[in-house]
């Protein structure tokens, strides 16, 4: 993967990424508000692709799935922070987003070109040609990102079981 990086800082909460005002709205509306509070442009700028790299307690606040399935829908490759709020931790994988934890966010600047290893647990940050150490991601939340997310893992377990051919 590799994309461009737009770069916040701690504590984004589930209201910046999916807010209240537009909760009820289908994805590709609400999707259009991600972040308005922090970066008005970042909705309608960022490329399928790009990274969002934060700070600590990234996703913290209410348990919106809407707040993983914003950025999802918006083409981000995977978030990158300092830390995150464990439920939307958890929902992005369960969306198919990577969310990873790494201590050296801060050394990412605003547009830097990024590759992730995925496997390797590293973020190369092609601009500054540094090379950034990221927890590992474990096997089983690699497996949730590649078959697309929880719904599509289970079935594809599900047709593997039944010996279905899955979609």
């Amino acid at each position: 993967m590799s994309g461009r990086a737009w770069v916040f800082g701690d504590n984004v909460d589930t209201d910046a990424l999916a807010p209240g005002h537009a909760i009820r709205l289908p994805i590709e509306e609400l999707s259009r508000h991600c972040l308005e509070s922090i970066d008005p442009d970042f909705a309608a700028s960022v490329a399928a692709g790009d990274f969002v790299v934060a700070g600590a307690n990234f996703g913290i606040g209410s348990s919106r799935e809407q707040a993983a399935e914003a950025l999802r829908h918006l083409g981000v490759a995977a978030v990158i922070a300092r830390s995150f709020g464990g439920i939307f931790f958890r929902n992005a994988f369960n969306l198919g987003l990577p969310a990873l934890v790494s201590a050296d966010t801060g050394r990412i600047a605003v547009g830097d070109r990024l590759e992730l290893d995925l496997d390797g647990g590293r973020i190369v940050d092609t601009d500054q040609d540094t090379t950034i150490d990221c927890a590992p991601v474990a096997p089983a939340l690699r497996q949730l990102i590649a078959d697309g997310g929880l719904v599509g893992h289970l079935e594809k377990r599900l047709a593997a079981a039944t010996g279905e051919t899955s979609t």
